[in-house]
């Protein structure tokens, strides 16, 4: 019997904190060598149809799963399996459009939990769709938030996001008329887009200043402009392998240059303490989030689990042997 969560059920139980402190413990997993992780693979069908997949364990905690999702047309669906380490049964299936928005607004957050000046306070974000908002609910719950700036293309759409953002968290939302006027001089910076081409550049970026860029996971794609890689003092990825294969902002930026990969750091390494996240209050660092499985695997075990505490979702008779 596997129990499945949709997504009312996944946005009733998850919450950032939850999401954040599940993440944070995903990349300790990676960092000591209990967790596991295979990265994104995809399958090109006609018409700019993609089938995604990918895999990751925890085996502190005894679940593996994978994300898998469909992009057709501009139309996502994304489910993540999760299964018992120990004896291969399938405990939940989770609709995961919600907690995959959670976690990956969490991974920026743990990001900038060990990145970002401990004085940040101003967020310039480029982007107000589905991503955008969880990155900002991330940013109020690892720092005092006190302004944020937002750009995105459309003036009706980024004002009514900056109304929305302000009633939601609290903190001064302000629409800004350009992406410079949002970056400049912010302490945080966020991109958040479905660009193939920068929205930030280099020479915008304050010294001291911290970039989350979440949106390029094509080769083809990028959000920052070269300047704005090579400017910064310290460049993570959530996988550094995986940015290999489809991070356009480094990809782009770094070429085949091995010794310039090879200076890009696990965040886990920094959460785990094997290496500083930022070593000077003007170095600007930059975290490229991809999106990973294990990230996906620990926070669905967390949803299960309370799920299971306060008995909500619907059994579904899965591998069950006939009476």
């Amino acid at each position: 019997m596997a129990l499945l969560l949709k997504e009312e059920d996944v946005r009733t139980l998850l919450t950032m904190p939850m999401a954040l402190e599940a993440v944070e413990e995903a990349f300790r997993r990676l960092a000591e060598g209990t967790g596991v992780l295979h990265s994104r693979q995809r399958i090109q069908l006609p018409e700019r149809a993609f089938l995604h997949y990918m895999a990751g364990a925890d085996t502190v905690a005894g679940y593996t799963g994978l994300k898998i999702y469909t992009s057709v047309r501009g139309e996502m669906r994304f489910l993540v399996p999760l299964f018992d380490g120990k004896t291969g049964d399938l405990v939940a299936l989770l609709e995961a459009d919600h907690l995959g928005r959670i976690r990956t607004g969490a991974a920026s957050g743990v990001a900038t939990k060990y990145m970002a000046r401990e004085d940040a306070r101003v967020v310039g974000i480029i982007g107000t769709g589905r991503q955008a908002r969880t990155q900002l609910e991330a940013m109020v719950a690892v720092r005092k938030i006190e302004q944020i700036r937002v750009f995105s293309r459309i003036p009706e759409r980024r004002a009514e996001f900056a109304r929305e953002m302000h009633q939601k968290l609290g903190v001064a939302v302000e629409d800004s008329e350009s992406a410079e006027l949002a970056v400049r001089e912010a302490d945080i910076v966020i991109t958040a887009t479905t660009s193939a081409s920068p929205v930030v550049y280099g020479q915008w970026i304050a010294p001291g200043a911290h970039v989350n860029a979440i949106g390029a996971n094509f080769p083809h794609m990028r959000e920052l402009d070269d300047d704005a890689v090579h400017r910064a003092g310290i460049v993570a990825a959530d996988s550094r392998e995986q940015a290999r294969i489809e991070s356009g902002d480094l990809i782009q930026a770094l070429g085949e240059d091995g010794q310039h990969w090879s200076a890009v750091r696990e965040l886990s390494d920094i959460v785990g303490g094997k290496t500083a996240g930022r070593t000077g209050s003007r170095q600007i660092t930059l975290f490229k989030s991809l999106g990973i499985a294990i990230e996906d695997v620990v926070v669905a075990a967390r949803v299960f689990s309370l799920a299971t505490k306060r008995g909500m979702g619907h059994s579904i008779p899965i591998w069950e042997t006939p009476a």
